[in-house]
């Protein structure tokens, strides 16, 4: 995801040594494990193993909205019972995990780990505290797609991490808003309006808003945007060495100076992704906005957000340009009572089987090989949005990945510069050379390159 996340999968909280206590002490939502001293735990019914999974955004998994694979699992082991916690806000799960990484407590028995901190989590701080997937659990680490893989694995050559889903970015697009605002509602014509250009996009919001319906606006959030941009883009934050280079990167100034016009023209309803007072879904709900940049795992959070009420009013178009946004892995904490269960458990949840199923409910796009070609997802529809070719849509998305460059600490800047940068602009009206220049005194004060 992811969401990351942003999940996805989908950034939020300033850093400081205060909020991250506070998270510890107050956040115990965020993580699993807190309940019975963070470490898993046995009920006293005959020895079941409890395995905690702490994710963020929309995996996929539960037994509610998910594809069900919790109960599968325990069904096939009836000495297993699961536990997931699940929150909105990756930056925060990412600063409580750390947290808790470096007590060696209140951890989970799997913690999710999104993209932009597979580098930190796999640096020399942290990759001793992980179980190599790669020897326990019986994972075939080879099914995984080969970038996915080098991203996990730590340099003397231990896989962290196993490849829940990539993040193929499209455009998800209100048809009944398009249509009241006089633009078209075909897919491919609308993919056509913003073709090869992110300019182009812009434009089209303009346009949206001459004629749009009250109270709406054509994008949600300009900080979305800067992340859906800088990701169609092969240089982002890091080099090619893998340091930390987002000042010179002309993937971040492309993305910031695009983000900045749309936050500065009134053609975004000013909203921060993944809020924590939930803003942003009810916006969903409330039809507000009319685009959204969308990977594939936020094919999930619409279903989930915008509710019954607007099924099939929402479509799918490419992207100005195409990009992943997000993906995440599963990993193991070695300091869990049982590790060796967690791990069979992380093994099972990315196979391609339960890829694949997870693909059909939510539309997280898989990160395994043989799954991404397959008919299961090339073929697939996902039944809120109707007719849309999702699986074409996505797999075709997928094949014109090229992995970036990534640097320890790119979940960290990009926060920076969403949260404390375009956030501050879009809703505050700071000038924009006053916020980057913000954004740089935080990098500077936070990040010990």
């Amino acid at each position: 995801m992811r969401t990351t996340s942003s999940r996805p999968a989908p950034g939020r909280a300033r850093r400081t040594a205060l909020a991250a206590v506070a998270a510890l002490t107050a956040g115990t939502t965020l993580l699993t494990g807190c309940g019975d001293g963070g470490d898993g735990g046995d009920s006293a019914d005959g020895g079941t193993i409890t395995l905690r999974v702490g994710t963020f955004g929309s995996f996929g998994y539960d037994n509610k909205t998910g594809a069900k694979l919790y109960a599968e699992y325990e069904k096939s082991h009836p000495n297993i019972k699961i536990v997931e916690s699940n929150v909105a806000d990756g930056q925060k799960y990412w600063d409580t995990l750390k947290l808790r990484l470096s007590r060696n407590s209140g951890l989970a028995d799997i913690q999710a780990v999104e993209v932009g901190y597979i580098a930190e989590a796999t640096g020399p701080a942290m990759a001793d505290k992980w179980v190599d997937l790669s020897k326990t659990g019986g994972a075939d680490v080879g099914a995984f797609l080969d970038w996915k893989v080098k991203q996990a694995t730590t340099a003397d050559g231990k896989v962290i991490g196993l490849g829940t889903d990539i993040g193929p970015m499209a455009i998800c697009y209100n048809k009944e808003l398009f249509a009241k605002a006089k633009l078209p509602t075909d897919r491919t014509e609308v993919g056509r309006l913003w073709a090869g250009d992110w300019g182009k996009f812009l434009e089209t919001g303009k346009t949206y808003q001459k004629s749009a319906p009250s109270g709406t606006f054509f994008h949600d959030s300009a900080s979305g945007l800067f992340n859906a941009v800088v990701n169609s883009d092969p240089e982002q934050y890091a080099n090619s060495q893998g340091e930390l280079a987002w000042e010179t990167s002309p993937g971040v100034k492309k993305a910031w100076d695009t983000a900045v016009e749309a936050a500065q023209s009134g053609i975004t309803a000013k909203l921060r992704q993944f809020d924590e007072k939930g803003t942003w879904n009810a916006a969903f709900k409330n039809a507000k906005f009319a685009t959204v940049a969308c990977p594939s795992w936020m094919t999930g959070i619409i279903k989930d957000q915008a509710g019954s009420a607007n099924q099939g009013k929402w479509d799918i178009a490419a992207p100005p340009v195409s990009g992943n946004w997000g993906g995440s892995f599963l990993a193991v904490p070695k300091s869990g009572k049982h590790a060796k269960e967690a791990a069979e458990l992380a093994a099972w949840l990315t196979a391609p089987a339960q890829h694949a199923k997870v693909f059909a409910v939510n539309g997280n796009i898989p990160s395994t090989k043989d799954t991404l070609s397959s008919a299961a997802v090339v073929d697939a529809r996902l039944p809120y949005f109707g007719d849309t070719p999702v699986g074409q849509i996505y797999a075709a998305a997928a094949a014109q990945i090229k992995p970036a460059p990534i640097s320890r600490w790119d979940g960290q800047v990009k926060t920076f510069l969403t949260d404390n940068g375009i956030l501050d602009i879009e809703q505050r009206g700071t000038d924009p050379a006053k916020a980057w220049e913000n954004v740089r005194k935080l990098v500077d004060d936070k990040i010990d390159q």
